[in-house]
């Protein structure tokens, strides 16, 4: 894990922003850091480099690293490099490091970037050769980069501040963004490449993009993965068994690593899952870490204490600090560039300092599993839409939803068990009163929802749309940015090819049984994890009412609220003041009240020039 920057243009860089964005490198890669200049062409080209030992831990395995006339900049794993390594050792390569940046480096300069469809792991990395200039980023988008293109080039970086440093300002926001963030929420912000700053992009996940020696661009996908490839004649037992298969292999190849690895540790089936393969199948000495909440509502404390038990792990756990919630939010939001996504990732942010401060450089985090295996409530509704073929099978669903579902779900569109059965196109539950959220803004700005098809199904078309667009990629962000504030590296086994490929040919009706979400998964570990817990039908995950951090009362928290601020050029000051007067908020308007303070702060943080 490490950080990434540079230049390939017509551009000569000043040193001082070659320092500058070094220094700012420094908590992804504090072990070491280095730069590559060259000419290709027409075109200057910089690479910068900072460096986390994860991965042999000796210098010799710095970046850039350089390999016949190419040089790599490389931040995240190559996880079976151990496998390519011998493969290109067959093809007469040889090797002077034990690193899989070695590894990555070689197979682009034998095979060029088709050697990527061999690798296995997460990525954003730069290349650089006498061809010119090639950038890439992992499948499902676990490592950053952004690119920023001007008249006289292309800057890149792992975070937006690299890009500044070395352009030596700062972009424009984009309010049209920020209103997005506002009314919409975090599920709406990834469904493009634009970030919070005007020019600013991502490269999409599963993405090349290339300059030449002239600087001409061009940009395609190295992988196209396949949808709609249910397999019905796999019986229940083969699907579980596929997937337990899949699971123990990336978990075991995401063990590999130089330095002790932490895990994440709720009372969900996710993390669980993972801790029980590493701790029982690979015989890993778990270290668990867990956010403890006040909140009854979300609170897993009796389920946590039973994994911690039954499967002998050490542990922490941490309880959130709710003094100074604006200036730590503040302090977490000017790292991250960007407004934090919700409320959960502030607390899991802390957890990240009590993760650093245990010694650890990895964590390794469930991302991805209610995607892949089907995980959230108003998938319950659509698996009974997408079973209508069954009337026996259906019915059973509806009883179940009934007697499981019925009595935890909140959201009023999802209150029906055959909603998407009566309008399968219902998608309102998602921007959650978007509407009212409108206006609270001077200027009320709408956008309608849409989402990519990818299957005839619309569950599986909900999945894989939250997997690429909705709710993974959010969390990756802050996963990647709350653990590299610290600096760790943060892993997330179910972000896997082969386990990808292993889910999309599960038959949709064996996704949920007996009204628990997530059947394959819980079937597969099964044995390892707690029976509780594998039985457990209760989603929680970590939410607090934004109140519990705010206290509107206080004079002082009011008058930081509602000060002059250039977030009431957009917002109207009088709805803010009436909101924060309630007594309680429904969870709607709780996570509306969370991205008003985070817009409030960007606009405060990013909206001046750049500081030096």
């Amino acid at each position: 894990m490490c950080g990434i920057a540079g230049y390939y243009g017509r551009r000569d860089l000043p040193s001082e922003c070659i320092a500058a964005c070094l220094r700012l490198m420094g908590q992804r890669g504090p072990d070491g850091h280095g730069t590559v200049s060259r000419r290709i062409g027409g075109m200057n080209a910089y690479l910068l480099h900072s460096r986390l030992r994860i991965i042999d831990l000796d210098p010799r395995a710095n970046q850039p690293f350089s390999r016949g006339d190419g040089h790599l900049c490389f931040n995240g794993e190559l996880y079976n490099y151990l496998e390519l390594r011998e493969a290109l050792g067959r093809k007469g390569q040889a090797f002077a490091t034990e690193s899989d940046t070695e590894v990555l480096a070689a197979a682009l300069a034998a095979d060029g970037w088709e050697g990527l469809d061999a690798c296995e792991g997460m990525w954003a990395f730069a290349w650089l050769d006498n061809q010119g200039l090639v950038l890439s980023r992992d499948r499902f988008g676990e490592k950053p980069l952004f690119v920023f293109e001007d008249d006289t080039g292309v800057y890149f970086g792992s975070e937006p501040k690299f890009i500044f440093a070395l352009l030596g300002r700062r972009l424009p926001i984009n309010h049209d963004h920020l209103r997005r963030y506002l009314v919409n929420g975090y599920k709406a912000l990834y469904k493009t490449t634009a970030t919070f700053f005007n020019g600013l992009e991502e490269v999409r996940p599963g993405a090349i993009l290339a300059f030449d020696a002239a600087g001409q661009r061009r940009s395609w996908r190295y992988w196209e993965p396949r949808f709609d490839v249910c397999d019905d004649s796999m019986s229940f037992p083969q699907a579980v068994e596929a997937a337990r298969h899949a699971l123990e292999e990336s978990v075991r190849l995401r063990l590999r690593a130089d330095v002790p690895i932490a895990f994440c540790l709720s009372g969900g089936v996710d993390s669980n899952a993972l801790i029980a393969i590493a701790k029982k199948r690979l015989g890993y000495d778990v270290h668990g870490f867990t956010i403890m909440n006040t909140d009854a509502r979300y609170e897993e404390r009796d389920m946590v204490e039973i994994a911690v038990r039954e499967l002998g792990l050490r542990h922490t756990a941490i309880a959130v600090e709710r003094t100074e919630f604006l200036g730590r939010l503040r302090e977490q939001l000017k790292y991250h560039d960007a407004p934090v996504c919700t409320i959960t990732y502030y607390a899991q942010w802390q957890l990240m300092a009590a993760v650093a401060a245990a010694g650890y450089k990895v964590s390794v985090s469930g991302t991805g599993a209610d995607e892949l295996f089907s995980g959230y409530f108003d998938h319950h509704n659509f698996y009974i839409q997408a079973i209508a073929g069954d009337q026996a099978l259906q019915q059973s669903a509806r009883d179940n939803w009934r007697r499981v579902v019925a009595p935890i779900v909140r959201n009023p569109y999802l209150q029906d068990p055959d909603c998407f059965v009566k309008e399968p196109g219902l998608r309102d539950h998602i921007y959650l009163d978007a509407a009212d959220f409108s206006g609270f803004l001077t200027h009320p700005w709408h956008e309608d929802f849409a989402e990519e098809s990818y299957s005839r199904v619309p569950l599986r078309n909900r999945m894989n749309n939250e997997l690429f667009h909705e709710s993974v990629p959010p969390i990756l962000h802050e996963d990647d940015l709350n653990a590299m504030y610290y600096s760790i590296e943060n892993r997330s086994p179910f972000l896997d090819r082969r386990l990808f490929e292993v889910c999309q040919r599960i038959p949709t009706r064996h996704l949920i049984r007996d009204g628990r979400a997530k059947a394959v998964l819980r079937e597969a570990v099964r044995g390892l994890a707690p029976d509780a817990v594998v039985d457990n039908p209760r989603k929680v995950g970590f939410n607090v009412p934004i109140f519990d951090y705010l206290d509107a009362r206080d004079p002082a928290v009011r008058a930081e609220i509602l000060g002059d601020s250039p977030i009431y050029a957009h917002v109207r000051r009088e709805r803010i003041a009436e909101l924060i007067e309630r007594p309680e908020l429904p969870n709607s308007q709780s996570k509306f009240l969370f991205y008003f303070l985070n817009a409030k702060i960007f606009l405060e943080e990013f909206g001046g020039e750049l500081q030096s």
